[in-house]
C-alpha cells in the first residue's frame, strides 16, 4: 500500500500529456526508449489528430532511494467534449499531475479539470510543458500558474516532454508528493469501476480501482447497481497490454474480465462487492447524457451494417446512443445522441472507416424539451480564457449568441469571462467565430447549467408544395426567418434545374417566411421550324407552356442525395 501511486495526467487539448506519458513509460522502462509515439492513445483516429479520446491506464514500476514503487497512470482526454472521461480518471486516483503549454499558458479546460481535482481533494502537481521551444512563455505561464494555485514559481515543474528534460526529476517528486491511497484491505471488497468496455472472447472488461479489500479472479462478486452476479474469468494489471495475475490489493488499479455479455450490466460509477455480504455502493458518478444529436442515413442496402456497427461502437462507448428514425426524403436511419460536434465527428468518421458504412448526417440540433407551457432549451455555464485585448470582441460574439454574461476573472495578461449559453446556439459555428475574433487565442469549456423557457418555432420546408421532412428545424423564433431565407438559397443553388419551375419555401405554420424559384430549362421547340407561319410558332410555345404547367402541377421533383450531403454539411 505505501508503495503504491495512482495519478493522472490532465490538461488542455494538444498541452503535450501523451507526450509525457511516453516519456514517463521510457523511463521507468515499460517500454524500451525510442518505442513510439502516443504510446497510451491506442485508436487510428487518436494517433492521426494527436489527440486523446479515451482515457488509458497504465502501470509502472520504479525504484527510487531503494525502494519499488507501483505507478498506476491514467492519461486523459483534453478536449471539452471528453470532458466525462477526465471526471471517471480522477475518482481512481489520489493525485493529478497539471500539465500547462508553455507557448499558449493556462486554457480554459485547464482550469476546468483543476476544479474536478480540488473538488476531490486530490493532491495536485502543477508542471509547464514546452520549455524548450522558441516561442515559450516561461515566466509568462509560471506566473499565471503561481496566481492559479497560489503557490511559489518554485513549486512549479518546467519540463520538455518531447526531449526529456526535467521528466525523471518530476517522476521522482510525484512519488514524494502524490500520497497513497488509504489502507483498507481488512474490510469486505468495493471496487470502483471506472470504465468498461467488450471483448468477444471474455465478455465485459471493467477497468476498476479497488478502494476496500481485495479482488481474486474465479471469486463470487456482485454489482451493487445492476445487481448482475459474476465470476472473473481474468484479473490482472495494465502494463499496456493486458498481464494477468492472481489477485488485485488494495489501492491498485487493473482490469477484471467479468464474463458479462451486456454491457448495461457493468455501467461505469457502479461498484463490484462480495456477493454474500452487504456493501455500500461507492459514491459513483452519473451515467454521461448526450448534449448534440443528428440523424444519419445510409444507402438504404447498408441499414443493417449500420445498425451492427452502432451496436459495436456503443459497446466500447457508452455515451453514444441511438435509436431508429425514417424520413421520407433520405429512407431510414438512425438518430445518434453525441456529448459534442467532435465525438459526433468521430462517430461518423469511425462509422466509415472501420466499418465502411458511409453515412448523410443532418444539422445536429440540442435535447430541446416539451412541456406544457411550450419549449424548454438546455443552457451552459460557458468559460472563456483569452488575452485581455480580445474581452470586447468576445462579449460582443456572445451578445449576438443570446449568452448572458457573468463576470470576468483576470489571470495575469488573460481574462477569464463567464457566461450562462444557450447550447443550441453554441455548438454550430460559435467556436469558429471565437477563434476568428480572438486571432485564435480564445478557448472555452461549458457544463451543462440548467433547462429554460425558449420560444421555439419549426421551420418546415417545401419544395414544389411538398414538405421535406428531413430539412425541418426548431428555432429560436427572432432567428427564424433568416434561417428560412438561408436555406431557401442555400438550395436554390444546389438543387438541379428541371424541365419546370420548381417552388421552394420555408414556412411556419400556414405563413411563407421565406421563398425563391429555380427557373425551368427551356427546349427550343421551334428549333425544328424553317420559316413558316409565325402562328405555327406560337401553338408550339403554347403547348409547351400549357405541358410545363402540368408538370408543375403532378411532376415529382427529383433530388439528388447529393444536395443533402452539401446542405447538411457543418464545416
Amino acid at each position: 500500500m505505501e508503495q503504491i501511486r495512482n495519478f493522472a495526467i490532465i490538461a488542455h487539448i494538444d498541452h503535450g500529456k501523451s507526450t509525457l506519458a511516453d516519456r514517463l513509460l521510457e523511463i521507468t522502462g515499460t517500454v524500451k526508449v525510442g518505442t513510439g509515439d502516443q504510446l497510451l492513445d491506442t485508436m487510428e483516429l487518436e494517433k492521426e489528430r494527436g489527440i486523446t479520446i479515451k482515457l488509458n491506464p497504465a502501470r509502472m514500476s520504479y525504484q527510487l532511494n531503494g525502494i519499488d514503487y507501483q505507478l498506476n497512470l491514467i492519461d486523459t482526454p483534453g478536449h471539452v467534449d471528453f470532458g466525462y472521461e477526465v471526471s471517471r480518471s480522477l475518482a481512481a486516483v489520489e493525485g493529478v499531475v497539471l500539465l500547462v503549454d508553455a507557448t499558449q499558458g493556462v486554457q480554459a479546460q485547464t482550469i476546468s479539470n483543476l476544479a474536478i481535482a480540488k473538488k476531490l481533494n486530490l493532491a495536485i502537481v502543477p508542471v509547464v510543458n514546452k520549455i524548450d521551444l522558441p516561442n515559450a512563455q516561461t515566466e509568462e505561464t509560471l506566473n499565471e500558474l503561481c496566481q492559479l494555485l497560489d503557490c511559489r514559481p518554485e513549486q512549479i515543474y518546467q519540463i520538455s516532454a518531447k526531449t526529456g528534460a526535467g521528466v525523471k526529476a518530476l517522476l521522482a517528486d510525484i512519488i514524494e508528493l502524490v500520497p497513497p491511497p488509504n489502507s483498507t484491505s481488512d474490510k469486505p471488497l468495493r471496487a470502483l469501476v471506472f470504465d468498461s468496455f467488450f471483448d468477444p472472447f471474455l465478455g465485459v472488461i471493467a477497468y476498476v480501482k479497488v478502494v476496500d479489500g481485495q479482488l481474486a479472479s474465479r471469486g463470487r462478486y456482485r454489482l451493487c447497481a445492476s445487481q448482475a452476479e459474476l465470476t472473473p474469468t481474468q484479473v490482472g494489471c495494465l502494463r499496456l497490454k493486458r498481464l494477468t495475475q492472481e489477485k488485485l490489493g488494495n489501492g491498485e488499479i487493473g482490469y477484471v474480465a467479468t464474463g458479462l455479455k451486456n454491457l448495461a450490466q457493468c455501467r461505469v460509477g457502479d461498484t463490484i462487492a462480495q456477493s454474500d455480504q452487504p456493501s455500500r455502493p461507492l459514491p459513483g458518478y452519473q451515467q454521461p447524457k448526450p448534449m448534440v444529436f443528428a440523424s444519419i442515413f445510409p444507402q438504404q442496402d447498408k441499414l443493417s451494417d449500420l445498425k451492427r456497427a452502432l451496436e459495436k461502437l456503443q459497446l466500447n462507448d457508452s455515451s453514444l446512443t441511438f435509436t431508429p428514425t425514417h424520413f421520407a426524403a433520405l429512407g431510414s436511419g438512425f438518430t445518434i445522441g453525441c456529448l459534442g460536434l467532435l465525438h459526433l465527428e468521430i462517430v461518423r468518421e469511425r462509422l466509415e472507416r472501420e466499418f465502411a458504412v458511409s453515412v448523410v448526417t443532418t444539422s445536429p440540433t440540442v435535447d430541446y424539451r416539451q412541456i406544457s407551457e411550450g419549449w424548454e432549451e438546455p443552457w451552459v455555464r460557458l468559460e472563456i480564457v483569452a488575452p485581455q485585448r480580445y474581452f470586447g470582441a468576445i462579449s460582443e460574439l456572445a451578445a449576438r449568441y443570446r449568452c448572458e454574461f457573468l463576470q470576468t476573472d483576470y489571470l495575469a495578461d488573460r481574462s477569464i469571462s463567464y457566461f450562462y449559453a444557450p447550447l443550441g446556439e453554441i455548438i454550430v459555428d460559435f467556436y469558429n467565430q471565437l477563434k476568428s475574433v480572438s486571432a485564435g487565442y480564445a478557448s472555452m469549456d461549458y457544463q451543462l447549467y440548467q433547462y429554460r423557457p425558449a420560444d421555439l418555432v419549426r421551420v418546415d420546408v417545401l419544395i414544389a408544395e411538398e414538405p421535406v421532412d428531413a430539412l425541418s428545424q426548431l428555432i429560436i423564433r427572432s432567428k427564424a426567418e433568416s434561417y428560412g431565407r438561408f436555406l431557401v438559397e442555400r438550395l436554390k443553388s444546389l438543387i438541379p434545374r428541371q424541365n419546370f419551375a420548381i417552388k421552394l419555401q420555408a414556412v411556419i405554420g400556414g405563413k411563407i417566411i421565406a421563398r425563391a424559384d429555380i427557373p425551368p430549362f427551356r427546349k427550343d421547340v421551334i428549333a425544328k421550324l424553317y420559316g413558316g407561319d409565325v402562328t405555327r410558332k406560337r401553338k408550339l410555345l403554347e403547348k409547351q407552356r400549357k405541358g410545363k404547367k402540368r408538370m408543375r402541377l403532378v411532376g415529382k421533383v427529383e433530388i439528388p442525395g447529393e444536395v443533402f450531403v452539401e446542405l447538411l454539411k457543418r464545416d
